[in-house]
C-alpha cells in the first residue's frame, strides 16, 4: 500500500561523484513514482471497512493495475535499484507465494521483489507488486518476521486499500507514471541551473505528496492489515507473534536511535507508525488466534483423552502464548510449537547473508562488515566466502565452501557458490560437472541455470556460449518476462555467433527494463539485416507491432528515452 519513500539522501554527504549521480537518479525515480501514484495510492480516510460493492475496481481494472505495477518495476530495474539475484528471488518468491496462497484472496496475483536499499522498509502498490528493502531482511532475526511484514503488505492489497484510494481520487485525471518520470528526466537533461531547480521542485512536490499520504494513512487500514496479516501467518504455519515482536523491536530501535547502520529512524516506522496500542493489539490478536485454534484442535478429537488431544493438536503459538494460565491445560503443560520450524523455507539464514553481501557497496565493505559481525554461524561463514569470491579471494572462498559442503552436503546455495569458485579458479571441468549434476537434480531450476550460464558466458568461447544457450533455452517460455534471463541468454547467443537471437534477446531485456523506445530501435535495426530467415523476421515484426503503441503513447506524452536523445 505504501508508495516508495525518498531514501534518506542526507546520510551520503561524503559520497563520490558516481554515488551522487546514482542517488540523484534514485531521487528522480522516487519523486516520479510518488507523483504518478499520488492519486491512485492515496489512502482512504474512511474509518469503516470497505463496502463489498465498492466501485473502485470499475475505475481501474485488474489488468490496468498490473500495468502500473509493471511500469514501476521496470523503472526500478532501469535505475539499477533492484537486487536481482536468482537465489534471493527464489527465496522471496517462495515465501511470498506461500503467504499469498493462504491470504483472503489466494487468486490475487502478486509479484515480490528485493531492493538494494539498506533502510528498513517494505511497500505494496497497484497490481499486487510488493517490494522489500534489503535492510528489512538484514534486521529480521528469523524468517517469521519477514513473513509478518509481507503478510501485512499482502493484506493491504487483498483489502483493496489501494483501490479505495483510487475511488476517492476519481475526480482527478489518472496520471501516467512514465510520463511523470519523463518530465523530471527531461528537466534534468536540459542542463544548467534551471534543470536543477525543476528537478528539485519535482522532488519537493513528491516529498510533500508523500507526507500527505502518510497523514491520510488511517489507523483503521493499518489495524485491518495487521489483523488479516496475522491470520495469514497462522494459515501459513508461521509464528503469529512475529508481527508484534518485530514492531516492538523497531519501536525500541527508534528510541535508542540505533535502528540501522546509519543510526536513523527506519523508513518502515515512518510509513508504518508503531504505537504501544498497536503492538498490544497485535499481541492480543495472535493470542486470540492461538486460543481459538487450540480449542478447535482439542475438541475435534472427542474420543481422546485430554493429554492425547493436546499432543495431537497441530498448533502454532506465538512465544509465551501457551502456558499454565490457559484454563484448558493441566498445570505445567504447554502445547508444542514444533510445527513452527516447518513453516519456513529453511534457507532464511543463507538468504539474509547473501542479501548482506549483494547489497553492500563493494566486496571490501562486505568483508569489513563480517569482521564486525563475527562468524558464529555457518550462514555467516557462507556470507564471508561469498564476499571473498566477489573480492577475487578465490582460494580462501574455496576452502571455506569446501568445509561447509562437508557439513551440509548437497546444500544448493553452497553448491552453486562452489561451482562459481571452481570456475573462477580456472577449474572449468570441475565446475561444469558440478553444475551439470545440479541441473540433473533440479531440471529447469532458474537459479541453477542462470548461475551456470553466467559461468559459461564468462569463458566467452563459442562452445561455452552454445552450452549456455542450451541451458537457458528451456526456461524462455516460463520466464519470458525475466530481464535477467533475457540479458544472459542474449550474451550466450552473442558469443555463440547467433547475432539474430542475441539482438532479439537484448531488445527484450531493454523493453523489460523500462526502455521500450530502445527496444524498438534495436528491433528495427535487426529487421534490416539481409540474413533474416522467415521465422526470425516474423518474430521481430510481431514484437515491433506489440511495442510500437507503447512508444507512440510515450511520445504523445512528450516522453523520450534520455539515452537516445544524447545520441
Amino acid at each position: 500500500m505504501f508508495a516508495l519513500r525518498p531514501f534518506a539522501l542526507h546520510r551520503h554527504v561524503s559520497a563520490s561523484a558516481t554515488e551522487e549521480s546514482r542517488l540523484r537518479r534514485i531521487a528522480l525515480l522516487t519523486a516520479a513514482v510518488t507523483l504518478a501514484l499520488g492519486s491512485v495510492c492515496a489512502s482512504a480516510q474512511e474509518t469503516k471497512l470497505p463496502d463489498i460493492g465498492s466501485s473502485a475496481a470499475e475505475l481501474l481494472t485488474p489488468a490496468k493495475q498490473r500495468e502500473y505495477g509493471s511500469m514501476m518495476l521496470a523503472q526500478l530495474r532501469h535505475y539499477d535499484y533492484l537486487l536481482e539475484d536468482p537465489l534471493i528471488d527464489s527465496w522471496l518468491d517462495t515465501l511470498g507465494t506461500r503467504l499469498a496462497a493462504n491470504s483472503d484472496k489466494p487468486r490475487q496475483p502478486f509479484t515480490f521483489f528485493m531492493l538494494r536499499e539498506r533502510q528498513i522498509n517494505a511497500f505494496a502498490t497497484l497490481g499486487g507488486y510488493i517490494g522489500v528493502n534489503s535492510g528489512l531482511v538484514l534486521t529480521a532475526e528469523k524468517e517469521d518476521e519477514v513473513a509478518a511484514v509481507l503478510s501485512h503488505e499482502i493484506a493491504h492489497v487483498t483489502q483493496q486499500h489501494v483501490l479505495r484510494g483510487v475511488e476517492r481520487a476519481q475526480r482527478d485525471q489518472l496520471p501516467i507514471l512514465l510520463a511523470m518520470l519523463g518530465a523530471i528526466v527531461a528537466a534534468q537533461g536540459a542542463g544548467g541551473n534551471s534543470s536543477d531547480d525543476a528537478t528539485m521542485a519535482a522532488i519537493t512536490s513528491g516529498l510533500g505528496l508523500m507526507q500527505q499520504r502518510q497523514i491520510n494513512y488511517t489507523r483503521s487500514n493499518e489495524s485491518e492489515a495487521d489483523r488479516i496479516g496475522i491470520q495469514t501467518l497462522y494459515r501459513s504455519n508461521y509464528d503469529t507473534g512475529a508481527m508484534a515482536g518485530f514492531f516492538q523491536r523497531m519501536a525500541l530501535a527508534t528510541r535508542s536511535n540505533k535502528a540501522n547502520w546509519y543510526g536513523e529512524t527506519p523508513d518502515y516506522l515512518m510509513t508504518h507508525p508503531v504505537t504501544t496500542t498497536r503492538i498490544s493489539e497485535a499481541k492480543e490478536r495472535a493470542e486470540q488466534i492461538a486460543a481459538k485454534n487450540s480449542i478447535t484442535a482439542i475438541t475435534a478429537t472427542p474420543n481422546a483423552t485430554l493429554v492425547e488431544r493436546i499432543a495431537k493438536a497441530p498448533i502454532t503459538l506465538p512465544p509465551n502464548a501457551a502456558g499454565t494460565d490457559n484454563p484448558l491445560l493441566p498445570n505445567g503443560i504447554k502445547l508444542s510449537d514444533a510445527g513452527l520450524s516447518s513453516g519456513g523455507t529453511g534457507v532464511f539464514d543463507y538468504a539474509r547473508e547473501r542479501t548482506r553481501v549483494l547489497s553492500a557497496n563493494s566486496p571490501r565493505d562486505a568483508l569489513r562488515e563480517y569482521e564486525k559481525l563475527g562468524l558464529d554461524t555457518d550462514a555467516k561463514r557462507y556470507g564471508l566466502a561469498l564476499a571473498q569470491l566477489r573480492g577475487n579471494q578465490t582460494a580462501a572462498a574455496t576452502e571455506a565452501l569446501d568445509a561447509l559442503l562437508h557439513k551440509h552436503p548437497g546444500q544448493l546455495w553452497l553448491s552453486l557458490a562452489m561451482g562459481e569458485a571452481e570456475a573462477q579458479a580456472g577449474k572449468h571441468a570441475a565446475a561444469e560437472a558440478r553444475f551439470d549434476a545440479l541441473l540433473r537434480q533440479s531440471p529447469n531450476n532458474r537459479a541453477v541455470a542462470l548461475s551456470y550460464a553466467k559461468v559459461l558466458n564468462d569463458r566467452a568461447t563459442a562452445a561455452a556460449g552454445q552450452r549456455a544457450q542450451a541451458v537457458l533455452r528451456p526456461l524462455l517460455g516460463a520466464y519470458a518476462d525475466d530481464p535477467l534471463l533475457q540479458q544472459t541468454f542474449a550474451r550466450a547467443c552473442e558469443i555463440a555467433g547467433d547475432s539474430i537471437r542475441a539482438g532479439e534477446a537484448y531488445a527484450e531485456a531493454a523493453y523489460l527494463r523500462g526502455r521500450p523506445e530502445q527496444a524498438l530501435v534495436q528491433l528495427n535495426t535487426l529487421k534490416r539485416k539481409p540474413d533474416l530467415d522467415y521465422y526470425a523476421r516474423a518474430r521481430i515484426e510481431a514484437r515491433i507491432a506489440a511495442i510500437t503503441p507503447t512508444v507512440l503513447e510515450l511520445k504523445r506524452q512528450g516522453v523520450r528515452d534520455e539515452d537516445l536523445r544524447r545520441q
